[in-house]
């Protein structure tokens, strides 16, 4: 990081200071040092294109809110899907693929493995969501709430963390 003159924003240092006793004995020392131990890098401000983007989602998220309240007063209680099998086999089928890459990424110690592990926690959430929500009563619903319970949050808990701790370390 290149520095400034005077007083930088945004940037920590800590200084050594001795005691005169200890400068005393000192040969040829005229002053004491300041000695940087820790810069905390200043958060560099996102491109335009990346700014307009951020924008661009938010406003996409707040005009999704008048369609929850449609979605939520005019769908049916029930519906027939002519592909439900195929649904929870793909879905099932991406949370396989992201696990597999999640883990190979790790165990390798690759960075990446964050990315794929965010995307894999998001399946395994909106599985247990759907299964459970969907679940007939009874037995199904039972399986669902175990399967969620014993299976899917704790892998996308694991996940979560991996993608986290991957995260918060610097490069």
């Amino acid at each position: 990081m290149k520095g400034r003159a005077g007083g930088e924003r945004g940037k920590t240092m800590r200084q050594l200071v001795l005691r005169d006793e200890e400068v005393a004995g000192a040969e040829d020392f005229d002053r004491a040092e300041v000695i940087p131990l820790h810069e905390e890098a200043e958060e560099p401000r996102p491109a335009r294109g990346m700014r307009r983007a951020g924008w661009l989602l938010v406003a996409c998220g707040l005009a999704l809110l008048p369609w929850l309240y449609v979605l939520a007063t005019g769908l049916p209680a029930t519906a027939t899907a002519a592909h439900w099998p195929v649904a929870w086999v793909g879905l099932d089928a991406l949370e396989a693929l992201g696990l597999i890459a999640t883990g190979l990424l790790a165990a390798r110690g690759d960075r990446r493995h964050a990315l794929a592990a965010a995307a894999t926690a998001t399946l395994l959430v909106v599985d247990a969501w759907f299964d459970t929500t969907t679940a007939a009563p009874g037995g199904d619903f039972v399986t669902a709430v175990a399967m969620a319970l014993g299976a899917e949050l704790p892998l996308a808990a694991l996940c979560g963390r991996l993608a986290l701790r991957a995260l918060s370390r610097p490069a």
